[in-house]
């Protein structure tokens, strides 16, 4: 199993980046401030405006260290990286495999049924903590988990995936009315509903956020595989939407996304102070961000042990876990997709 590797984020705005004795530097107002070994990088994410040197760009291409560029909300703006790797004939099945309904629809059924299970667990694990409060909050988180098991058995009826799309809507809005039951925060920040482009509560705007940061490790993790991140079989293909890394995220967003988003707020992690508004629209700010931030990376680092797979591994190579399964399953090694399920 691969290593799990850095990413390489910054946050400060105007700061420089540059490569030097096979370390990556980042110098603001022209003093260094920090390096770090390329070794140990797999990705570089800028927020807002910074620059880098050109070398960098050759440099990060040869070390197989892709580049992406956020604005300083987190809103994605593109991204750089090197040469294709893998092996050709891997994503030929994949865009071949595009073309099978029955195929296409059957890596849905997995995904979602997966995505429901976390979905679920996390609602029973929220009632069990809500008995103590309010029995009305925990029955709430009892009866958005069955509806979830209902919609579940629902999928396996669906003829096509545009029916398979209608069942996880009407699931995602069951579960989502039950998220102000699982905060309990001292702040008092409420979610009301889900919000995304632009968020309107700062709920939303750290979801958004760690939602931004899962889909960039899962495209890194698929590149890495040696499959097309864009090259999706539920969510509906756009040029520029890495749709396939959106459709692999679905079963994780809940429990490496949502989870973390609850216990910052319910810990109290999150101030007003973390939070801008602009427009209408309320934003993580560089304080915010590395709040998250920090949040982020010591979750990737805590180990569990994958359901399928049996080994230890280090949450943040749950991507890379599930992308190498999916390979799997393109070369024929698998019959079937097995969803990562928190158990």
């Amino acid at each position: 199993m691969k290593k799990l590797q850095e990413t390489l984020y910054i946050l400060t705005p105007d700061s420089y980046l540059f490569h030097r004795n096979e370390n990556i530097c980042v110098s603001i107002g022209g003093e260094e401030k920090a390096r770090a070994p390329a070794s140990r990088v797999d990705s570089i994410v800028l927020f807002g405006k910074n620059t880098f040197s050109t070398s960098l760009i050759g440099f990060c291409g040869d070390q197989g260290i892709g580049i992406a560029f956020l604005d300083a909300n987190g809103r994605f703006l593109g991204r750089v990286c090197g040469p294709v790797s893998g092996n050709v004939l891997l994503r030929k099945r994949q865009y071949e495999r595009m073309n099978d309904a029955r195929f296409s629809q059957s890596v849905a059924l997995n995904m979602l049924c997966g995505k429901f299970a976390n979905s679920k667990n996390v609602l029973l694990r929220h009632a069990r903590n809500a008995r103590d409060r309010s029995e009305s909050q925990a029955q709430r988180l009892l009866q958005a988990a069955n509806k979830l098991s209902a919609y579940a058995r629902q999928l396996t009826e669906c003829e096509d995936m545009d029916a398979m799309r209608g069942v996880e809507g009407v699931a995602a809005s069951a579960y989502f009315a039950c998220f102000d039951d699982m905060l309990e925060c001292p702040q008092g920040y409420v979610f009301q509903a889900r919000s995304r482009r632009p968020p309107t509560n700062e709920v939303n705007a750290v979801l958004s956020f760690a939602y931004t940061l899962l889909t960039h490790r899962m495209v890194s993790a698929l590149e890495a595989v040696g499959l097309d991140p864009a090259a999706g079989y539920m969510h509906t293909l756009r040029p520029g939407r890495p749709s396939f890394a959106l459709d692999m995220i679905e079963e994780l967003r809940s429990p490496l996304c949502d989870r973390l988003v609850l216990s910052l707020f319910n810990k109290g992690q999150l101030s007003k102070g973390d939070f801008q508004r602009a427009s209408g629209a309320v934003y993580l700010n560089e304080k915010g961000r590395k709040t998250v931030l920090s949040a982020w990376r010591a979750r990737c680092q805590e180990e569990i042990r994958h359901p399928f797979l049996q080994e230890k591994l280090p949450i943040g190579m749950i991507p890379y876990a599930q992308s190498m399964l999916f390979a799997r399953v393109l070369r024929g090694d698998l019959d079937a997709y097995p969803a990562f399920v928190w158990r």
